[in-house]
């Protein structure tokens, strides 16, 4: 089993959650979550603006919000659903997101006490 762990875009939200259930993965949890990359964001963009409201622009990057998605797939399902993501989400600019793919040793199902890949399904 596979953890599936992104971060992404809150204005992919949508088109994911659609993607992944086309792609028969229609499980996952989603949540608001504050990050930031190694890139600078405004600092960025700094060029952009007037000389005079340059000083107003942090000289540290911000957090930016964003939503992480967590899924768990069986072994064979995990290709499926990182190129799911990645496809959905792949803009080619800074601020795309990340995919984490986590080893899971087990998962029980609380109402019937199923363990392993019956979970999944």
């Amino acid at each position: 089993m596979k953890l599936i762990l992104a971060i992404i875009r809150i204005a992919k939200m949508q088109e994911t959650k659609i993607a992944l259930q086309e792609a028969g993965l229609p499980s996952f949890t989603a949540m608001p979550v504050l990050g930031r990359g190694k890139g600078h964001g405004d600092l960025e963009k700094a060029e952009l603006y007037a000389p005079e409201h340059q000083e107003l622009i942090s000289t540290t990057p911000r957090l930016k919000s964003k939503r992480m998605i967590t899924l768990m797939v069986t072994d064979e399902k995990k290709d499926l659903a990182v190129e799911t993501i990645i496809k959905t989400n792949q803009t080619g600019q800074s601020g795309d997101g990340k995919v984490f793919v986590i080893d899971s040793s087990d998962s029980v199902h609380i109402r019937t006490g199923e363990k392993g890949d019956k979970t999944l399904d």
